[in-house]
């Protein structure tokens, strides 16, 4: 049985992960910051609610000692909460803007990883997958045949770019543990107003394959649902 915490499950692509992991057979610990829209959520998908604020060190670690309590161990680590903030003229940016991102989209997978890292090192394959994005890629958002060469979005990009090489430099420090990064692609999500063309089912490919592997499958890399994708 392989144990599995979601952060940000409560809805979108973190919702859909869970409802898939589940579905193929892991125990999944739903991670929410509102506990009680995060408790009806994992009764409906049969998974466990536990409230965590990634921006919030007592929160993560309350978090990682009710998982320690409860289950023991911890297979695989999906950090995927995110918030999107402000997107279009990078002149009215604030440093209160740029510090509210990449708290949660940086930051918080750093309190959370390690937070968690006792757990997943009791596991027989541990795995961390990072929830990153295309907006993250100078390649992509160079790219005029990708949508991602056309969205203005400063602090979201820059925290994915931030993500994604957080992601090889934990793969190539942890060695006992899978790292990798997944791009859900543009997704209809409340991130985006719904606008993206992807479902959510397909937005969630490469974070629910990144989480099904098996050992040996390798660490630092970077996928879409398509496969692998440059790191630039």
């Amino acid at each position: 049985m392989t144990t599995t915490f979601i952060t940000g499950a409560n809805k979108g692509l973190g919702h859909e992960t869970a409802r898939r992991l589940v579905a193929l057979g892991h125990t999944v610990i739903l991670g929410a910051r509102d506990p009680e829209r995060g408790a009806a959520t994992a009764a409906a998908l049969g998974a466990r609610c536990v409230r965590i604020d990634v921006t919030d060190d007592a929160s993560v670690a309350a978090a990682a000692a009710d998982v320690a309590a409860h289950e023991g161990v911890l297979d695989v680590l999906i950090n995927n909460a995110g918030v999107h903030g402000p997107h279009g003229d990078p002149g009215e940016l604030t440093g209160a803007d740029a510090l509210g991102v990449f708290d949660v989209n940086v930051f918080g997978v750093v309190r959370t990883t390690t937070a968690f890292l006792p757990l997943l090192r009791r596991s027989s394959d541990p795995v961390v997958v990072n929830v990153s994005s295309g907006m993250g890629s100078l390649a992509l958002t160079h790219d005029p045949s990708r949508a991602e060469s056309s969205a203005v979005a400063p602090l979201y990009a820059a925290s994915k770019a931030a993500l994604t090489m957080l992601t090889t430099q934990y793969a190539k420090g942890l060695k006992d543990i899978r790292v990798n990064a997944a791009d859900p692609g543009y997704t209809a999500t409340d991130l985006n107003g719904h606008s993206g063309p992807q479902s959510v089912t397909e937005g969630t490919d490469a974070i629910v394959r990144l989480a099904t592997e098996g050992p040996g499958a390798g660490s630092g890399r970077f996928i879409d649902r398509t496969g692998p994708i440059g790191h630039s």
